[in-house]
């Protein structure tokens, strides 16, 4: 049975592990994850900014066939309403292009976060285990004194002649 302070030590490790864990993920993935994030930003802004460009050349076709057709208001109603109609397309088509591009980035982005997550905790786990080993070690090195040493040299011999005693002679 193990006493409260060895419990407590365990408990302590425990913790210190895992918080350096937590912070070597965090400064691992901190940097990556930024420059991914900005990245994505910036291609959504490109993508807006072609949208508004679209959507702009489409308000500039409108005006100038009001401008040549002032005089034929038939016709003008009807390049209106066909101007208006490739621009709802147009938007339409540019907006579902966003949508799909915006849906295919997520999904990258989130493959990409997962392999990186995955690396990363495998890498820390193996760095974390290295260091419980160098520390139990550290710990066993100092508590084994020569006294000890000998001390439990000397309960393994007792032991193994009172199993030789109770098997009997053969």
């Amino acid at each position: 049975m193990s006493s409260p302070s060895s419990a407590l030590m365990d408990f302590l490790g425990k913790v210190v592990n895992v918080l350096i864990l937590f912070g070597g993920l965090t400064f691992v993935l901190r940097k990556p994850v930024k420059a991914m994030l900005a990245k994505k930003t910036l291609d959504v802004g490109e993508t807006i900014r072609l949208a508004e460009a679209g959507r702009i050349q489409a308000e500039a076709k409108s005006a100038e066939s009001k401008v040549r057709m002032s005089g034929l208001e038939g016709e003008v109603r009807t390049l209106k309403a066909a101007a208006e109609a490739d621009g709802r397309r147009e938007a339409e088509r540019i907006s579902r292009a966003a949508a799909e591009e915006a849906a295919r980035l997520k999904k990258f982005t989130r493959q990409e976060l997962d392999e990186q997550v995955r690396r990363s905790v495998a890498e820390l786990k193996a760095y974390a285990a290295a260091r419980a080993t160098a520390i139990a070690r550290e710990r066993i090195r100092k508590r084994l004194t020569p006294e000890a040493h000998a001390s439990l040299i000397d309960k393994s011999i007792d032991r193994l002649a009172k199993l030789h005693e109770k098997s009997g002679p053969r």
